[in-house]
């Protein structure tokens, strides 16, 4: 009987790179045809994105307050989520690299094209839509239902910051630096 060749990432994980890779095809491809910005970078961009890291740490010490029953179901999730990425082979190095894809894709995809794309057809309201639309993507449990308020909000801080500085590359930095403290968090607990 003939063996496949082990695949360089084991299926959890070649899952969640395909994914964040779709994204990023999807947006920057979408982004470039379209001649829509990237930004620039800047110092002021550097605190703002640190700005911005400090709004979702903010908020979501506010959730884990305002639904005491439902924000420790997300981070159960979460656990679970690490234990899989663990049993699947995730190391540091990988799990670094799984979090700075999934800033740069979810942002170029969902701040750089949809909200543009949205913001052209809506208006302001289009920051709105993008952001219900991340939410939606990023699914829980009924018991933790907070989660999707959260990551909707988190969406909502990204795509304002956005929309005012016309640049990706401060809520590229804190979604991936968010994400990064998120797998660290997960791969120890």
């Amino acid at each position: 009987m003939k063996r496949w060749p082990r695949a360089w990432l084991p299926a959890p994980l070649g899952l969640l790179f395909f994914l964040q890779g779709i994204l990023l095809l999807v947006g920057a491809s979408g982004m470039l045809l379209l001649g829509l910005p990237f930004g620039q970078g800047s110092l002021g961009g550097l605190a703002l994105a640190l700005g911005l890291l400090l709004a979702l740490a903010l908020l979501e010490e506010a959730f884990r307050r305002l639904f005491p029953s439902s924000f420790p179901e997300a981070e159960r999730l979460h656990r679970t989520l690490g234990q899989a990425l663990r049993q699947a082979g995730a190391g540091p190095s990988l799990l670094l690299l799984l979090a700075l894809l999934s800033g740069v894709a979810e942002e170029v995809f969902f701040r750089g094209l949809l909200q543009s794309l949205l913001v052209a057809w809506l208006g302001p309201w289009g920051v709105f839509l993008q952001a219900l639309v991340f939410a939606l993507l990023h699914p829980a449990p009924k018991r933790a239902f907070a989660y999707p308020l959260y990551t909707g909000l988190a969406g909502l801080l990204f795509g304002l910051t956005y929309l005012l500085t016309g640049s990706l590359l401060p809520g590229i930095l804190a979604h991936f630096l968010h994400n990064a403290r998120g797998f660290y968090e997960i791969s120890r607990s």
